[in-house]
C-alpha cells in the first residue's frame, strides 16, 4: 500500500508559522534511560512538529538539553531521589497543560512507583491527546480502565509483551490473535491500539484495522520504539486524526526504517539512523515511491 504524505507536511502555503504546527511535549526519561526522551523528542521534531519541549528529571535538564541539540527546549519537572519523575511533578504539569497541544507519555520513565502514580494521574486528567508507550503502558496494566476516564484522545503503541500485560493473558496468546486482540482493546477502552511486530497493525475503537507493510527487521533495536511514539505526537499536533497518525506514523517509520538498513545493514542500523532517514523516507513518499 502506498500513502500520500498528509497536507500538513508538505507545507504549500508561504505564510504558516511554526505554532500551527503543534506544540509536543514529551514526558520521557530518567537516570539510565535519557536517551529515551532524546530519540522521542528528536523524532516528533523531525517529523514536523512546530515546537517540543522535553519534560525530565529536573538534575537531568542540563544533560538532556545536551542530547536534543539546539531545536528542543526543556522542562525541568521534580524527581524522585532516584532521578525518576517524581509525582509531585504533578502540578507543574497540570499548570502546563494548556502550553501544549499533545503529550507523548512514557518513554524511559522507569517502573518507579512515585513515577508510575504520576503516569496515571497524567492519563487521568490530560485534556489534551497522548501517545503512550513504554512505561506509560506498564503503568496502565492492570488499571486499563483508566483509559476511559477523559474524552481525550489516546493512542498506545504497545508490543506483544507489553499487550499481553494490559489484557492480562500471555505473550503467546497475543501473538496468535493479533487483529483481535488490537481490536477489542481499541473499542473496549475508546483508543487506537498500534501493536508492534512483523506487520504492525493500527485498531480504533470503531473497527478499523491498518495493517502495515514497511519495517524491517533491523527495526528491532533499543529506542525504534521511542522514535514512532515522537513521529505519531508530531503528526497528531499537526492535525491529523488519532487512526491517520498512527497509521502514517507506523507507515513512514518503516519506511525510514528501510532506508536506513539500506545504508547501515539491519545487523548494524540503530535508532538514531531511523530519525536520520526520516527526511529521506517524507520524499520518497512525496515522490510514490
Amino acid at each position: 500500500m502506498i500513502m500520500k504524505l498528509p497536507t500538513p507536511l508538505t507545507r504549500r502555503k508561504p505564510d504558516v508559522h511554526k505554532n500551527q504546527f503543534g506544540h509536543v511535549c514529551v514526558i520521557a526519561g530518567s537516570a539510565k534511560m535519557l536517551g529515551a526522551a532524546a530519540l522521542t523528542s528528536l523524532a516528533a521534531m523531525r517529523s514536523g512538529a512546530g515546537l517540543v519541549t522535553a519534560a525530565v528529571p529536573q538534575s537531568l535538564n542540563t544533560a538532556a538539553q545536551k542530547k536534543v541539540a539546539n531545536v528542543v527546549m526543556t522542562l525541568p519537572l521534580e524527581e524522585t531521589a532516584e532521578k525518576t519523575l517524581a509525582l509531585a511533578a504533578f502540578t507543574q504539569i497540570r499548570r502546563a497543560y494548556e502550553r501544549f497541544d499533545v503529550f507523548a507519555l512514557g518513554p524511559g520513565l522507569s517502573r518507579h512507583p512515585s513515577t508510575q502514580k504520576l503516569i496515571l494521574r497524567i492519563i487521568t486528567t490530560s485534556p489534551k491527546p497522548l501517545v503512550i508507550d513504554a512505561d506509560g503502558l506498564n503503568a496502565l496494566a492492570g488499571h486499563p480502565e483508566v483509559l476511559r476516564k477523559t474524552p481525550a484522545l489516546k493512542i498506545l503503541t504497545p508490543h506483544p509483551g507489553e499487550m499481553a500485560r494490559l489484557i492480562n493473558r500471555s505473550k503467546d496468546y497475543v501473538e496468535k490473535n493479533r487483529r483481535q486482540t488490537a481490536l477489542e482493546f481499541a473499542r473496549e477502552y475508546d483508543c487506537v491500539v498500534l501493536l508492534k511486530g512483523h506487520r504492525t497493525l493500527v485498531a480504533s475503537p470503531q473497527g478499523k484495522l491498518y495493517v502495515n507493510t514497511t519495517g524491517n527487521a533491523g527495526m528491532a533495536t533499543a529506542g525504534s520504539g521511542d522514535v514512532l511514539t515522537g513521529m505519531i505526537a508530531a503528526l497528531l499536533g499537526q492535525g491529523l486524526t488519532g487512526f491517520e497518525a498512527a497509521k502514517f506514523g507506523a507507515y513512514w517509520h518503516g519506511k525510514a526504517g528501510d532506508l536506513a538498513a539500506k545504508s547501515r545493514t539491519r545487523a548494524c542500523m540503530i535508532a538514531s539512523d531511523i530519525i536520520d532517514n526520516i527526511p529521506a523516507a517524507a520524499k520518497r513518499i512525496e515522490s510514490g515511491k
